[in-house]
């Protein structure tokens, strides 16, 4: 990212950046086939504009992937008992939540599932860091990762459209098998 100190002009239009990006996201399903050319023209920006925020299309999806990310390792979200685990799957939750439109159209694309991959890794390590002392369980690693894949798919067909359930009934669930397997 180019601009270091960002003043809320600054702020605006990487937001108008990123809100233009993901609706082509949305229209083209692939993030190679959106071009600079073409967001700045329906951002109504100049191409000047657009570099001077970001080097090229990759680093907009990056900066998405990289606000996700920061919420996900948030040093305030230290895990180290299973009601931390549970409320960690509340933040989450909260913030697909708060963030609905802009993850639809971003789980649409194909890229994504390297993006969910990411966000699998580290909520697994969080979730297995806290676990790990108190569990006698040889298969833990096991467990954490069909628990987390199978938690990503359907969040995944959530943002896709392809599911009948509601973001807090996979939450309530979420919780419910948490508790059922660990």
């Amino acid at each position: 990212m180019k601009v270091q100190c960002l003043n809320s002009s600054s702020i605006k239009t990487r937001n108008l950046i990123k809100k233009t990006f993901a609706e082509l996201i949305n229209e083209k399903k692939e993030l190679e086939k959106i071009t600079v050319t073409e967001l700045v023209k329906r951002a109504e920006l100049t191409r000047s504009t657009f570099y001077t925020h970001y080097d090229n299309i990759y680093e907009v999806a990056h900066d998405y992937e990289l606000q996700t990310i920061e919420l996900l390792c948030s040093e305030d979200l230290k895990l180290h008992s299973k009601q931390d685990i549970i409320n960690y799957f509340d933040n989450i939750i909260k913030c697909l939540k708060d963030n609905e439109e802009t993850y639809k159209l971003l789980l649409s694309a194909n890229e994504s599932l390297l993006f969910l991959e990411k966000l699998k890794n580290i909520a697994s390590c969080k979730i297995y860091d806290a676990l790990k002392d108190d569990s006698m369980d040889k298969y833990l690693e096991l467990n954490i990762s069909f628990f987390m894949n199978g938690i990503l798919m359907e969040v995944l067909k959530y943002f896709r459209n392809e599911s009948s359930y509601s973001l807090d009934e996979l939450l309530f669930y979420m919780k419910r098998w948490f508790e059922k397997i660990f």
